[in-house]
């Protein structure tokens, strides 16, 4: 298992856990219903969304052997049949407002098991999650090739005029009642919206009118594969002509390892409704140019040219060294759709070099890094706070409408806050303006805690402003509470003294700060202060409105202070 473990690590992959059915089932559900279930060993691991030729046993063992250099890299062939003797697929032109694309392969002569088909199934669900969105993308169908036969017709008709028996079941249905019948099915009933409101169906029929499948719901019972399917058809249609593509080259350059001349497939004719024809599947090779000077710089090691040939035919991708040694050719095979850029070469190298194997160095560019002075001054009063008795809360950056405007007296626009488009709950309809709803909400949630309450915050509000590039702006604040059988406004003012002295701002008017009456909505009239200092307002104190405190549901009188910090900095 270690050594299983290390090789997935070596190979760019993650084993995940090592665990058996019996252990998932009781993880999840007790011992109790565990029983029974098999203690086979299975190893879950975690491959890149990007390599959908690692997603079923066959495709990794293969490229594990390769890695291992075990193998060498299987060359793909198509062979197209003599004329006349090969499947041909005709698309109307009723598909093109559904699923428009379509492709189509055959393997033949292939030889299942219980384990090969059972992977093949799982290959195909798992592209179907990944690559094919949900298949919204594309969907796949595979096909026993000797209960059909050709050509083959893919076009798109009424629902109540599509008429068979879907996979599994016992009897013929239309489309609209199999839309019904699979309501309630926990596995098909995710793809029905794909289709349910179009005025057509998508469907493919063989040459005597036999349903092969109404992708992307369900195949046919007819075409049903089993152990004993020797030539599969394989059709993939779809929204998008170059994931179709991917999806087809990825399942059969899988499976033609077990067709009698292994790694064959039978191309299929596909024909366009405007007449044209086109041979898939592609199984397309390119060859790129790549520096061997580029890769090291990019990687931060020094191999020779024919050293990196060899790390990058370890990952699948043939390469040699041509012109001095000046390029690398490197062969994408039609397994690995994910190299895009010669990035992705690149990190292939890096993976099969082992990420544990480049050497660590110090960058050379020499820099000193810094706290941002803001967040400096934010720590520093923190623990200054702290140190007075006051206990530091974290509140959500969101809240909602009501907290910041009527609960605390003030009309929602005056507030100028920052609004989310659609918000998923009532509790995050805004960006906080004002720390103080945090506060009281956290008081609320803690009435059962013996008095008093005093906490504090430090954190950013946000309001809008039309003259930053993003229309709204961040200011860091500091609030602090006070929450006892008194009002306690002088806990509250001995407070913002001591702020004051800690930052070295005298109270005076010249260079210091001071106080003055004011009036605020969230405040009792006659007992709020504005704060000015360096020449500014930059906040308010007092004692909370009898209103304020019930809308808040607490019974308790309350004082509090709020300012901005950002002119000590």
């Amino acid at each position: 298992d270690e050594e299983f473990d290390e090789l997935c690590f070596e190979f760019g992959l993650e084993l995940d856990e090592i665990t058996s059915e019996k252990d998932i089932i009781s993880k999840e559900k007790g011992k109790e219903k565990a029983k029974g279930a098999s203690d086979v060993v299975l190893y879950k691991i975690d491959v890149p969304a990007n390599r959908y030729d690692l997603l079923c046993l066959e495709g990794l063992v293969r490229g594990l052997q390769v890695f291992k250099e075990r193998i060498n890299v299987p060359r793909y062939e198509k062979i197209i049949p003599a004329e006349g003797e090969g499947q041909k697929l005709i698309i109307t032109e009723q598909t093109v407002q559904i699923r428009p694309h379509a492709v189509a392969a055959v393997l033949r002569n292939i030889t299942f098991t219980k384990e090969r088909y059972e992977s093949f199934i799982d290959l195909q669900e798992k592209l179907h999650q990944n690559i094919c969105r949900k298949r919204a993308l594309v969907a796949i169908g595979t096909h026993d090739l000797d209960t059909i036969s050709g050509p083959f017709t893919y076009t798109a008709k009424a629902p109540s005029e599509i008429k068979f028996k879907p996979l599994n079941q016992s009897q013929e249905y239309t489309a609209s009642q199999i839309m019904d019948l699979y309501r309630n099915d926990s596995h098909l009933r995710h793809y029905l919206p794909l289709i349910e409101n179009k005025p057509r169906y998508p469907v493919i029929y063989d040459s005597n009118g036999v349903v092969l499948s109404m992708p992307p719901i369900i195949n046919g019972d007819h075409t049903k594969i089993s152990l004993n399917t020797r030539n599969v058809f394989i059709e993939c249609t779809g929204t998008d002509i170059t994931k179709a593509k991917i999806v087809l080259d990825i399942i059969v350059t899988m499976f033609s390892e077990y067709c009698e001349k292994p790694f064959t497939v039978e191309a299929v004719e596909v024909v366009y409704p405007n007449g044209k024809t086109h041979i898939y599947p592609e199984l397309a090779y390119r060859k790129e140019k790549v520096k061997p000077e580029v890769i090291n710089k990019k990687i931060g090691i020094s191999e020779t040219p024919s050293s990196l040939a060899k790390l990058l035919t370890r990952m699948c991708l043939k390469s040699h060294v041509i012109g001095n040694g000046n390029h690398l050719e490197v062969e994408i095979p039609p397994t690995r759709a994910d190299i895009i850029h010669a990035c992705d070469i690149i990190e292939d190298a890096a993976i099969a070099y082992g990420y544990n194997n480049i050497q660590m160095v110090i960058p050379k560019m020499y820099t000193i890094a810094n706290q941002l002075p803001l967040n400096k001054l934010s720590e520093l009063l923190r623990l200054d706070l702290a140190a007075a008795g006051f206990t530091e809360a974290l509140t959500f950056a969101l809240c909602s409408q009501e907290d910041i405007a009527d609960k605390l007296g003030m009309d929602i626009s005056a507030t100028n806050a920052v609004r989310i488009a659609n918000p998923k709950t009532a509790e995050f309809q805004v960006a906080r303006t004002t720390l103080l709803p945090g506060l009281l909400k956290t008081i609320a949630a803690n009435r059962n805690m013996p008095l008093p309450l005093k906490l504090f915050e430090i954190s950013d509000i946000v309001v809008k402003d039309p003259n930053t590039d993003v229309g709204a702006r961040n200011y860091r604040h500091l609030c602090a509470i006070y929450y006892n059988k008194s009002p306690g406004f002088e806990i509250i003012h001995g407070l913002l003294d001591r702020i004051m002295q800690v930052l070295e701002v005298p109270p005076n008017e010249e260079n210091g700060y001071t106080i003055k009456a004011a009036e605020g909505s969230a405040f009792f009239p006659g007992r709020c202060a504005e704060v000015f200092a360096k020449g500014q307002s930059i906040g308010k104190l007092g004692v909370l409105h009898p209103d304020v405190i019930t809308k808040f549901e607490l019974t308790m009188p309350c004082s509090a202070l709020e300012i901005n910090i950002e002119p000590f900095v």
